[in-house]
């Protein structure tokens, strides 16, 4: 067995491209960190993601610490800055889309058995707040992804990679 090459991988990926219908979004709701927001870019452009609302005090796509960890993802999905996640989520709503929030809530449901299907934004949270009450509530769902280990949550960047794997692995 032997590593992909540069067309190896691109013909590994098409053939995946053309199975799956996708069009999911993602809001992130005062997401602080520059690198964590560069880290999401990345997530969004290998699955997929048309669209990016970064709200509240989430860092522009533009800034450099973000383009050094986001290494031009941005160019592949739309990004909009808006001042509040009320803003976003309403805005993913005009668009279309059905939101549902990643945070460790009481009705959360496990992200495995969370309705995914349709088109679908995923909301993410501050690094150490999450996502606040009001927001939540404006969503159309909550869902968690459940953890065996001793840590009681996921890093944001990690946990939105592994929302956007589960979005797209039902796809498939």
């Amino acid at each position: 067995m032997k590593q992909l090459d540069g067309t190896g991988l691109k013909r590994l990926h098409r053939s995946f491209r053309q199975q799956v219908e996708h069009d999911c979004a993602l809001i992130l709701d005062n997401v602080a960190s520059p690198f964590k927001v560069g880290a999401i870019a990345r997530s969004a452009a290998a699955y997929k993601v048309a669209r990016v609302w970064a709200a509240g005090s989430t860092p522009s796509f533009r800034e450099p610490k973000v383009q050094k960890t986001a290494l031009g993802c941005d160019r592949y999905f739309i990004t909009e800055s808006v001042t509040t996640p009320l803003d976003a989520v309403a805005a993913a709503h005009t668009a279309g889309y059905r939101v549902v929030a990643i945070e460790l809530a009481d009705r959360a449901s496990p992200i495995h058995q969370a309705d995914l299907s349709g088109r679908v934004c995923l909301l993410v949270g501050h690094e150490d707040r999450g996502v606040v009450p009001a927001t939540l509530d404006a969503c159309d769902a909550v869902a968690f992804i459940p953890q065996l280990g001793k840590i009681g949550s996921l890093n944001v960047a990690t946990a939105t990679a592994i929302a956007l794997w589960e979005l797209t692995r039902r796809r498939l």
